[in-house]
Formats: structure tokens, C-alpha cells, sequence
């Protein structure tokens, strides 16, 4: 996918939502007359508030829906643990591993799942810790060996304790309230430079849709971030729980894989926030460091066995 793709998609769960609600509240209050949205007349205090519920609930919601989402958008096969039989060796490492982890961490067993991809892959989402999803691509299973995949779901359950999701969620919050209190107000302002007769009402809402939008990409921007942050945090966990040496070698297998894939497949980069590895793209808005960064950052632990 190009970066704009991938951007787009960041957006549509959550940046679109708000969004989405926005364009709904505005039609309410300029159609119907419905006051909803705080007058700025009165200072900024209300604002805030309002900033504050509307920016949490949007992103609240994008994780409660996390899960769902990633069944429908990638068609996954959930593995029943009463018919792993039916599965391979490899579905069977990624089953065991899952549940022995969470086991030993006091978790609900997370769901396991398989979806078709042609590119090695995996992630893990869901709204909490016992309501999880830890899914793996066919691509993965046909090219690594189980213990590379054991090193793969390693850090994906390091996601899940973590709370990782949880936090990400907690992250977009605050920006989104951020993003709304100072798109309403810029809003505000320009609508009121602008020379009309008439009501300009609805050039103030377009505007705050506008500059909703273009904030939500600069969000993008410290999202990414933080996930880059949190995905070394992940492979250091995996290497505590299950070895150093099975995470670096998933990560190089990895690393061969696109190397060796690179113009064959494209990137599969749905969720691609969520995955183990993306393929390179804008410095700024990649969610993954790159792998040989990730693999020199584990070598230099001597700290880990």
C-alpha cells in the first residue's frame, strides 16, 4: 500500500469516528437547533470538558470494536482448542505457546486465530488483557519454524500484558481531545474573520472537519512513536519469557523474509500497527522500528539470556 493508504487506515477507526460524530453533532445543532457543542463565549472551560469526553469516547469505542474489526477485515479462522487436532503442528506451537503464556501470566486465554496472507506476519488486539486476539498469518506459518513462530508469539503476548492496546488507547485520547479543543477554537476564529452577511455557521463547521483531519495526521506522527517505543519493549518481554535467541531469530527470519519477498507480495498492512513488522515506509509514520534495529537493540542486552 502506499504511506497515504496506510495513514488513511489510522484514521479511519479512530480519527474518522470522531470525525464521523463531529459531522453528526454539527447537522443536529445548525438543522435542528439542538445545542450540543459548549458556546466559546463563556470561556474555554466547557470546551475541555466536552474535548475531553468527546476525544476518550471516540477512542474507547475504536477499542472496544478492536476485535471485531480484525475478524471481519481479515476473515480469521478462530483455532478451537477442542479441535487443534484438526490443525498443523505449526497452529498447534502458536496454540500451546498462547496458552501456556497466558497461564503463567494469570490471563484468560486469549483467542487464537489464522488468516490468509501471503506476507509473515502476525498481531494481537482486543479491548483488555482477557479479552484478547493473537492471530497469525499463513504466510507465517509456512516459512518459519516453530521456534521462530514461538519468538513471534512471544511478543505478541508481551502485547497483550502489557496492556498495550490499553494504552495506545489511553494515548489517542488525549490527543483527540487535544485535537478537538483546538480545532474547534481555530474554527472559531477564522469563521469570524470571514466578511458574510449570512450565517457562517456552516463555514465554521467545515473548517473544524478541516482542521480535525489534518490535526489527526499530526497525531499520527506521535502514535507512531509510541508504537516504535513499544514494539522494542515487546521483544525484550518475548526474550525474557521464552529466550533471547528464539526472538532474535524470528526477527532475522523476518528480516530474510521481506529481503527475500520484497516486490513479490505486498505488505499486508491492514492493522499494520498491530502486526510484528511493516514494510518501510516515512520515517515519521512508521509504526515498527526497522528490523535490524530491532535485532542490534536485543544483541546489546547481555543483561538477557
Amino acid at each position: 500500500m502506499t504511506m497515504f493508504k496506510r495513514i488513511a487506515f489510522f484514521m479511519l477507526i479512530n480519527i474518522g469516528l470522531m470525525v464521523g460524530i463531529g459531522i453528526f453533532v454539527a447537522v443536529l445543532e445548525w438543522v435542528f437547533g439542538i445545542r450540543i457543542t459548549p458556546s466559546l463565549k463563556n470561556g474555554y472551560t466547557s470546551l475541555a470538558i466536552y474535548s475531553a469526553v468527546y476525544g476518550f469516547s471516540s477512542a474507547f469505542i475504536s477499542l472496544a470494536i478492536s476485535r471485531m474489526v480484525a475478524k471481519w477485515m481479515y476473515s480469521i479462522e478462530i483455532v478451537k482448542g477442542e479441535r487443534l487436532i484438526d490443525w498443523g503442528p505449526k497452529v498447534q506451537t502458536v496454540y500451546a505457546t498462547v496458552d501456556r503464556l497466558s497461564q503463567s501470566h494469570g490471563i484468560k486465554m486469549p483467542e487464537v486465530g489464522v488468516y490468509d496472507s501471503a506476507e509473515p506476519n502476525a498481531f494481537a488486539t482486543g479491548p483488555t488483557k482477557n479479552r484478547a486476539l493473537v492471530a497469525v498469518s499463513q504466510g507465517l506459518l509456512d516459512t518459519m519454524s516453530q521456534a521462530e513462530i514461538e519468538g513471534v508469539i512471544g511478543h505478541e503476548m508481551a502485547h497483550v500484558l502489557n496492556g498495550d492496546m490499553v494504552t495506545m488507547t489511553l494515548l489517542q485520547g488525549v490527543l483527540n481531545t487535544v485535537i478537538i479543543f483546538a480545532s474547534r477554537i481555530l474554527a472559531n476564529i477564522i469563521a469570524g474573520m470571514i466578511k458574510s452577511e449570512g450565517d457562517t455557521t456552516w463555514i465554521e463547521m467545515i473548517v473544524n472537519i478541516v482542521l480535525q483531519i489534518a490535526f489527526g495526521f499530526l497525531a499520527m506522527i506521535v502514535m507512531s512513536a509510541y508504537s516504535r517505543h513499544r514494539e522494542y519493549r515487546a521483544d525484550e518481554d518475548s526474550s525474557k519469557m521464552l529466550g533471547k535467541k528464539s526472538m532474535i531469530a524470528a526477527l532475522k527470519r523476518l528480516q530474510t523474509l521481506h529481503d527475500d519477498l520484497a516486490g513479490s507480495i505486498k505488505g499486508d498492512d491492514r492493522i499494520a500497527a498491530m502486526q510484528i513488522s511493516t514494510y518501510k515506509v516515512s520515517k515519521w509514520f512508521s509504526t515498527h522500528p526497522a528490523l535490524e534495529d530491532r535485532i542490534a537493540a536485543l544483541e546489546k542486552r547481555y543483561d538477557l539470556a
